[in-house]
């Protein structure tokens, strides 16, 4: 039933903003976990951040701290990544991800979106 897909890359100027947005087209995204992953070209999958199924509570990688916010409004089913003052280095695919939270595996994954931040 959840059906996870991101939208809002794109290519931006160092010091720019983007926001990410992660849609559950199964309408459940009130009872799961969300995360936000990203990969660069040749490097592994990083955590991002993750928010909590109630959005009460967040966390965040060091990179990333300060910079970007993730938020979740369960009424639209939508999961969002804020990204401030972006760096080269943040250059990858993004991907949301979901999970119940009796487990603490994602369970579902959407298939990316590509966010590219210029010197």
């Amino acid at each position: 039933q959840v059906s996870l897909v991101e939208s809002g890359g794109g290519l931006v100027q160092a010091g720019g903003s983007l926001r990410l947005s992660c849609a559950d087209s199964g309408h459940t995204l009130s009872k799961y976990n969300m995360g936000w992953f990203r990969r660069a070209p040749g490097k592994e999958r990083e955590f991002v951040g993750g928010i909590t199924w109630r959005g009460t509570t967040t966390t965040y990688a060091d990179s990333v701290k300060g910079r970007f916010t993730i938020s979740k409004d369960n009424t639209e089913n939508t999961a969002y990544l804020q990204m401030n003052n972006l760096k080269p280095e943040d250059t990858a695919v993004y991907y949301c991800a979901a999970r119940d939270a009796k487990y603490s595996a994602y369970q579902y994954w959407g298939q990316g979106t590509q966010v590219t931040v210029s010197s």
